[in-house]
């Protein structure tokens, strides 16, 4: 879904630049931009996807005068790298919108450099609501956003009668931009939220542990996890080791 969402976008990109171009009968070069961590899977699996869609797109439509040429910046897996390679993107290679970032954290800064630029923003994979309240006419949000699944976890545990549930989130934008929504969705059917369980990014496997068995000592058994998948797998395994993943426990 999101790979298809980011190959209509092009599309998009395409039609606007062939507005300009039209009478031209030599291919013009029209330069974006790609803000992502190189190196990881992801990204990788992005990049391939992008220059598939842009393959078949050329194939298929061999009359367009216009050449999207994809300029990537690495952003190194970090919110002042990603803000860096957009920076360059824009000053050096004078792209005309860009793709990314891979987080919602970055997508905040890119966001304002946009704005400022007066360059889109087309983010992907950036599902954190509060990016929805900066109200920028150069972001463009190509994915769900987390609120999304607040309904549908309301209907689970409305389903099984659970009467208390505890939110565990990861101490960023990302974890925290789901919680009104999600707050007010459990009021809605009565749920209580006794206390909320925030985990930092970089927190070791010891302070995962610490935390868990807090959360072991009290009497909720239904948590709601919302994390980056690399915390969340290193917190699942704990989870398990601890005694958190076994029957009476959701």
């Amino acid at each position: 879904m999101r790979n298809m969402k980011v190959f209509f976008f092009f599309l998009l990109f395409f039609s606007l630049c062939v507005e300009f171009s039209r009478g031209q009968k030599e291919i013009t070069e029209v330069n974006v931009g790609v803000v992502t961590d190189v190196g990881t899977s992801y990204s990788d699996v992005a990049m391939l996807c992008i220059n598939m869609s842009l393959a078949d797109f050329y194939s298929s439509r061999p009359q367009f005068q216009t050449r999207l040429v994809v300029n990537i910046g690495d952003s190194r897996n970090d919110v002042l790298g990603a803000a860096a390679a957009a920076l360059e993107l824009i000053k050096i290679k004078k792209v005309k919108a860009i793709l990314g970032p891979w987080t919602s954290m970055q997508a905040h800064f890119l966001i304002e450099i946009g704005q400022k630029s007066q360059v889109p923003i087309v983010s992907y994979s950036a599902t954190s609501p509060f990016l929805t309240s900066l109200r920028s006419p150069y972001f463009f949000r190509a994915t769900y956003e987390d609120s999304s699944q607040v309904n549908a976890i309301k209907a689970i545990i409305k389903l099984f009668g659970w009467r208390e549930v505890v939110p565990v989130y990861i101490d960023n934008t990302f974890g925290e931009g789901i919680m009104p929504r999600l707050t007010d969705a459990l009021q809605e059917i009565n749920v209580r939220i006794p206390y909320r369980s925030v985990i930092a990014l970089n927190a070791t496997d010891h302070v995962i542990s610490m935390e868990l068995l807090k959360m072991m000592t009290n009497p909720t058994r239904v948590f709601i996890v919302h994390m980056y998948s690399t915390l969340a797998s290193r917190f699942f395994i704990k989870a398990k080791e601890i005694g958190l993943m076994k029957p009476g426990y959701v």
